[in-house]
């Protein structure tokens, strides 16, 4: 018996892959093959045997390497590009270490919390007179 009702949708598996690397939602990638999110899940599931997430999470690995490939390039002309996409893509950030010296008791600590709104000490050590 012929199957009827309307033909599959022709999705390119390359493509696909390079979108997922692109980090392109899903519902991008719908719209980029001119179907649904729930055509684009049922496709995943015939040709990988795996749900959508699970696919795009393997695929876009490969744009996380291109992109570091990318910032090694970059990082010659433009450390500020190289920096946002890092942060933005990769999860990088910057970290800051903070090393205290010398020794801070409770009196420091309390005269630092009592300093009023000009700045100067409450004791009044600070005071020239």
């Amino acid at each position: 018996m012929a199957r009827t009702g309307r033909p599959r949708i022709e999705i390119d598996k390359q493509l696909f892959e390079n979108l997922c690397g692109l980090q392109c939602t899903r519902d991008e990638i719908a719209l980029c093959f001119g179907c649904c999110v729930d055509t684009l899940e049922k496709w995943c599931k015939r040709e990988y045997g795996k749900t959508f997430s699970l696919v795009f999470e393997e695929k876009k690995a490969r744009g996380k390497v291109s992109l570091r490939r990318m910032q090694w390039k970059l990082a010659k002309k433009s450390a500020a590009l190289a920096i946002f996409l890092g942060k933005n893509y990769l999860g990088q950030t910057d970290k800051q270490d903070v090393e205290l010296s010398g020794k801070v008791g409770i009196e420091t600590i309390a005269d630092l919390m009592m300093e009023d709104e000009t700045g100067e000490a409450a004791n009044g050590a600070d005071k020239d007179t």
